[in-house]
């Protein structure tokens, strides 16, 4: 007679992953959000978490935008280190220090000629969206909100998508202070796409992280 796996062990098998899985993971993951970034730094449009917070001080002061993101993003090690463990920090920091040196270089080496908002908006957002899932399925993120939002859905349940989200909003709400309300709009949208993305795909249970 056949027998089956218990839900638990086969949970656990699909969670390993070889340190090559995890690699290409997290360059993949930190590609496709440089990409998301070059399309929303092009037509003058925000994200949210500390990408966002990098945008806004980016308009304001015109520090690199790769820079910007590295620096803000080293107070929330502590927090990851003690909640999320030594894996999950150790990755996160190798994925954001990619994705700064993409950010720096990457505009060198790719160009638009033509672009409309709201197809960058729409596009970024699921550039985004994947970007950020392949981080969190191989026990990694890009800092800030993130590692706040996948902490909540280990701890509390709750959609990390959902947590990003809100968390996402509020801080491209405070955008309206530098940049055109159609931008932030257009910004929202993404922002909107990006963690719809997330929620339908990275629900609690489907694919445990942690």
């Amino acid at each position: 007679m056949a027998t089956t796996s218990p839900p638990q062990a086969t949970a656990a098998a699909v969670q390993v992953h070889t340190p090559f899985e995890d690699a290409q993971a997290i360059f993949t993951g930190t590609l496709f959000v440089s990409l998301a970034l070059i399309l929303y730094a092009q037509v003058g449009l925000m994200t949210g978490g500390t990408a966002g917070a990098a945008f806004v001080l980016h308009y304001a002061t015109g520090i690199s935008l790769g820079k910007l993101f590295f620096a803000i993003n080293l107070p929330f090690y502590w927090f990851a280190w003690r909640r999320m463990g030594r894996e999950f920090t150790l990755k996160t920091f190798v994925a954001i220090s990619l994705l700064s040196a993409m950010a720096e270089w990457s505009p060198q080496l790719f160009a638009i000629e033509r672009l409309h908002p709201a197809y960058a908006a729409v596009l970024g957002g699921l550039l985004l969206g994947s970007g950020c899932l392949f981080l969190a399925r191989h026990r990694a993120s890009l800092g800030g909100a993130t590692v706040v939002s996948l902490y909540l859905q280990q701890s509390r349940n709750w959609r990390a998508g959902t947590v990003q989200m809100v968390i996402d909003c509020s801080i491209l709400a405070l955008a309206l202070t530098m940049i055109e309300p159609s931008r932030v709009a257009y910004s929202v949208l993404g922002a909107v796409v990006m963690n719809l993305f997330i929620a339908v795909n990275h629900r609690p249970g489907r694919y445990a992280v942690l």
